[in-house]
């Protein structure tokens, strides 16, 4: 493993009239071969800035981005085409090219002055077609193609540039969300099996954190923090950057959830361990009502229980006696909240910082 580009004291920013605005400053980090690493941040902490400045599209205000250990200011344009491919958001401006004929511009660092193709070339192209899994749009113009397509065109077009290193901006903003986890594990199994230096910047948060190596967070006010995703979870800077109210962090999955008011307590007997139990359980907090083993402790009330046997049915007893038996939670939820929840319903929405329409 060795460092591929390294930021030494960078400022990334724009010159404006009568001065400069500074976004971010005094970044200090490296990115390695075979290593894929993904910056995250809230909007506005200058992410798509900083790809900018590793890319060169656009000068530091100060400090410096070496590429290979030399500044990238000092690199020629085709000798920085050769080690770094950019995959920007915005593809929309590309129209009558088919897939096959953008993903054959990453060759052109290759290519004579004509731009043709050898065989190598066309074996490239083809096979980034397939790894992306768009072989069948190779023929298909990009004006065609949805957005979620032509993102994987330039991706595919990126990997055929057969650079040691691919910068990508919100490389899946526009996948559906299987598509999401199929790039995502792409763009790790080709930092791993060809050794190249993988970044980007993503919302997608815990994608991110599940499929990185190293992760890179971003903001205004905190600067820069880089480490693996599970360093980040156990000295709280993960939680720390992304604390909002409604969500909470669990530290030993590196995952997120949503944390809900809840109006009530209700009892709910059954197998905690069960898939049903926990299923059940989190509709009820979705509706409103926070489930527990016991009155004792809490605002629950002895009159209405939810029993989960775990024989495939949902019940509800009203003082000891079944009043409702169900096989599934949707049933359950439909008659249970009107039942017990129309006397709480200024709580919920007190529970909520809510007002109904006048």
């Amino acid at each position: 493993m060795s460092i591929s580009i390294e930021l030494k004291d960078l400022t990334t920013g724009y010159k404006v009239k009568g001065g400069e605005k500074i976004i971010a400053k005094a970044l200090n980090a490296t990115l390695n071969s075979g290593e894929m690493t993904c910056l995250l941040g809230p909007n506005g902490a200058g992410k798509s800035t900083l790809l900018r400045t590793l890319a060169a599209f656009q000068p530091a205000l100060d400090g410096r981005v070496e590429v290979m250990g030399q500044d990238t200011q000092n690199y020629k344009s085709k000798e920085l085409a050769r080690l770094v491919s950019v995959v920007l958001t915005d593809n929309s401006d590309i129209k009558n090219m088919t897939a096959e004929e953008v993903v054959s511009m990453g060759r052109s660092p290759y290519t004579d002055f004509w731009g043709k193709l050898t065989e190598k070339d066309k074996t490239i192209v083809a096979k980034c077609l397939g790894w992306v899994g768009i072989e069948e749009l190779a023929s298909r113009k990009m004006q065609t193609l949805s957005d979620g397509e032509r993102q994987k065109v330039m991706i595919a077009k990126a990997i055929a540039q057969e650079t040691p290193i691919i910068l990508l901006d919100e490389p899946t903003a526009y996948l559906d969300y299987p598509s999401k986890v199929s790039m995502m594990l792409l763009l790790h199994r080709l930092a791993k099996a060809l050794k190249k230096t993988i970044f980007m910047s993503t919302h997608d948060l815990e994608h991110a954190l599940q499929v990185a190596d190293q992760v890179w967070l971003l903001d205004r006010e905190m600067g820069l923090t880089t480490g693996l995703p599970e360093d980040l979870s156990l000295d709280g800077s993960i939680e720390r950057y992304f604390n909002k109210k409604g969500m909470i962090f669990d530290c030993e999955s590196c995952t997120f959830s949503i944390e809900y008011e809840t109006a009530r307590d209700i009892i709910v007997e059954g197998n905690p361990d069960t898939l049903e139990y926990r299923l059940c359980s989190k509709a009820l907090t979705r509706n409103g009502m926070r489930p527990v083993a016991s009155a004792e402790g809490s605002n629950a009330t002895n009159d209405v229980t939810i029993k989960i046997p775990g024989d495939g049915t949902y019940r509800m007893l009203e003082k000891g006696k079944e009043s409702i038996k169900v096989d599934k939670i949707a049933h359950l939820v439909h008659m249970i909240v009107p039942a017990i929840t129309k006397h709480q319903i200024s709580a919920i929405r007190e529970a909520a910082d809510m007002t109904p329409y006048e």
